[in-house]
């Protein structure tokens, strides 16, 4: 399966290069730069509880609606050491929520005043690889207003890839790939090869994961949570970045179910229950009924394949369902060299699935590294006129992936969590189909993705989710399709290689048709630096990279909220400059609160219109027009134009000025970043 990363040929990228006049990613982010807070004591005495770390209010309606209260390390009580902001890759404040988190070393603590009654909590946190890769662990002691002990058990083996895409466990790696382009290389334009060297471990990422703890009785709120890295710790220091405390009900029980119990399954997952799940389902089909997962740890080390069957969980705090990843003694038909847990409809060449129903339980895969032929899913395969909701997925490579054609799946009320590659994919002529209310943190690839490779998505959407820290490409992105739409959704703190929400003509997907809605959703700290191009992204982009695209784009509605370069992009890749173009995009009751650079930046030919676009505090002029880079003298190759209402702007006058109205060139290829402040109520 093809992963949604971007790379440019090393010819392809100096070419660029060298008529833009740019230089390398060491300088690109200054204003964003790693500062550091000396050890300090706190207190909290009203809890900060934040969104996305931002203040809830600036994301009312928006985004997935959660029964946990997030809070952020760095507004917490602690004699640790703060770290952050940073927005430039590779560090550990830039994957971090709100792009800080509080550093600790054995002694330390950071304490949590609780907002509300709770009896879970969820710690997001990294601690160091081994020397030689593959992890370690180390403990985490957690009180309740001093009371006793409980320990965390932390661990870096799902954390910490190195090198290029695909990338590797092994932080002594050779480069991957010797002939692609590095950025690290200088290569501005001399070169179009890596240094001979490169100093190791290179391009470390993915530093995060995060565990899950019932505390065992219900506490109030005020209460207050302390997580102390003990002396004796084998980590030189835990980086905790945020706490989601919780009020966890009753767990779910089915009395008239085929209970997997009753079918060999194993509770304290002691030995593999996949044969005794195959029992389950197969006396539940025959006779009408529902299965049953309990309470538990069960063991399942393939996949389960499903298809005309409900399964139901006692709730995913509850019933959890994991295995190792396997290795096959020869690769599978479709490539894969490993098999692990997950849930599986039958392939869309065999009829696919139908009538399957997944709720209330956790998938906890064993997923290390990136193998993009491994069917090592949470859910795989196609299913049509099903549900999946209430799940809680981790340690696999991709949450969900769906290969079509299949329609009508509703996804919804789940968290999918520290991913390999991407959350969930509806990949090749999946219609009618929405995933909704579903959380997302912490992916290695796009967090929600649409890709029409060969068959058109169509009819499909993303509604009220949030995406966290994609640590690679993309918050949400859509390849191509039909007349999909994606609304009300929450994206934060997209890393490298990618934004907030994006629409592509790439990867071999079928060309945008009817219309594509983008509409009432919210980006925060995004407009991330791509490093192949070594220029700054917008919150919003759209790419022609295979295709023109001329499909009716209405974006409606958004709010781009302290965007790290641009609030919104269009651009098209050098090669195909003169070949491709964007058009019949309209922006509508947008708001744009903080740019590094500009409002717009139009790199391709095409046209936009604007009404009702507000901006404030931008940094740089409010419209950035390349064109496609023939500069001719009547004007740039794209246009905006204005329908009224577009206010506003920062240190350089209005965004939008009449004069730069329709096509006027007013490109600066790298134009100076001023950080905006931080987001406030409009």
């Amino acid at each position: 399966m093809q992963g949604a990363v971007f790379r440019l040929p090393a010819v392809v990228a100096c070419a660029a290069l060298a008529l833009a006049g740019l230089t390398t990613a060491a300088d690109a982010q200054s204003p964003f730069q790693s500062s550091f807070q000396s050890a300090r004591t706190s207190s909290a005495a009203t809890p900060a509880v934040t969104r996305a770390a931002l203040d809830p209010a600036l994301v009312a309606g928006r985004g997935a609606s959660v029964a946990f209260a997030e809070q952020e390390a760095e507004n917490a009580s602690t004699n640790g050491t703060v770290i952050g902001p940073d927005r430039k890759a590779y560090t550990l404040p830039s994957e971090a929520s709100g792009r800080k988190a509080v550093k600790l070393t054995p002694g330390q603590y950071v304490e949590f005043t609780l907002p509300a009654a709770a009896n879970a909590i969820t710690v997001r946190y990294s601690i160091p690889d081994a020397p030689n890769g593959g992890g370690i662990t180390a403990p985490l002691d957690v009180t309740v207003n001093g009371g006793a002990k409980r320990a965390l058990t932390l661990t870096s083996q799902y954390a910490w890839l190195y090198n290029q895409y695909p990338f590797t466990n092994d932080p002594n790696a050779d480069l991957l790939h010797p002939d692609w382009w590095i950025t690290e290389c200088q290569c501005v334009p001399s070169a179009t090869t890596p240094a001979p060297t490169i100093t190791k471990p290179f391009r470390p990422s993915h530093f995060y994961d995060e565990q899950r703890l019932l505390l065992g009785r219900t506490y109030r709120a005020g209460d207050k949570v302390r997580l102390s890295v003990p002396a004796g710790s084998n980590a030189a220091w835990t980086v905790v970045d945020l706490l989601d405390s919780e009020l966890v009900g009753a767990p779910h029980v089915r009395v008239v179910a085929a209970n997997v119990l009753a079918f060999g399954a194993d509770p304290l997952g002691r030995r593999d229950s996949a044969d005794a799940f195959d029992k389950a389902i197969a006396f539940a089909k025959r006779n009408n009924l529902k299965v049953y997962v309990p309470p538990g740890t069960f063991q399942v080390n393939r996949h389960i394949i499903v298809d005309d069957v409900t399964i139901e969980g006692a709730g995913n705090w509850y019933t959890i369902i994991k295995g190792r990843e396997v290795a096959l003694p020869t690769p599978a038909p479709d490539g894969s060299v490993h098999t692990g847990v997950g849930f599986y409809g039958k392939d869309a060449s065999a009829g696919g699935s139908r009538n399957v129903h997944l709720s209330g339980f956790t998938i906890q895969g064993d997923v290390r590294e990136r193998i993009d032929t491994d069917q090592v899913n949470g859910i795989g395969g196609a299913l049509s006129d099903s549900t999946i909701d209430g799940l809680y997925i981790r340690h696999t490579k991709v949450g969900m992936w769906f290969d079509g054609p299949m329609t009508n799946l509703k996804i919804r009320n789940s968290i999918i969590v520290d991913q390999i590659a991407d959350a969930i994919n509806f990949h090749t002529g999946v219609t009618n189909s929405s995933v909704s209310n579903t959380f997302v943190r912490n992916t290695g690839d796009d967090g929600l993705a649409m890709w029409s490779e060969k068959t058109a998505n169509a009819g499909n959407t993303f509604d009220h989710n949030t995406v966290q820290t994609p640590v690679l490409a993309n918050g949400i992105a859509i390849y191509g399709g039909t007349d999909n739409t994606v609304s009300g959704n929450l994206v934060a703190d997209p890393i490298r290689e990618g934004s907030g929400i994006h629409a592509g003509s790439r990867f071999g997907a079928e060309a945008f048709a009817g219309h594509l809605w983008i509409t009432n959703n919210t980006t925060v700290r995004a407009g991330t630096y791509e490093l192949n191009w070594n220029i700054g992204l917008g919150a919003i982009w759209l790419f022609a990279l295979e295709k023109s695209i001329d499909a009716d784009i209405q974006v409606v509605g958004d709010h781009f909220l302290d965007n790290t370069y641009n609030a919104i992009m269009m651009v098209s890749d050098w090669p195909v400059k003169d070949k491709y173009s964007i058009t019949n995009v309209h922006f509508k009751d947008v708001r744009v609160d903080g740019t590094g650079t500009s409002v717009v930046s139009a790199r391709v030919k095409g046209s936009a219109s604007f009404e009702n676009v507000d901006a404030r505090n931008v940094g740089a002029a409010g419209v950035n027009n390349c064109g496609s880079f023939n500069f001719p003298p009547t004007g740039s190759e794209f246009s905006l134009t204005d329908l009224g209402g577009n206010d506003g702007g920062g240190t350089t006058g209005p965004w939008l000025a009449p004069w730069e109205l329709p096509n006027t060139i007013t490109c600066d290829d790298r134009p100076p970043v001023v950080a905006p402040p931080a987001p406030s109520t409009w």
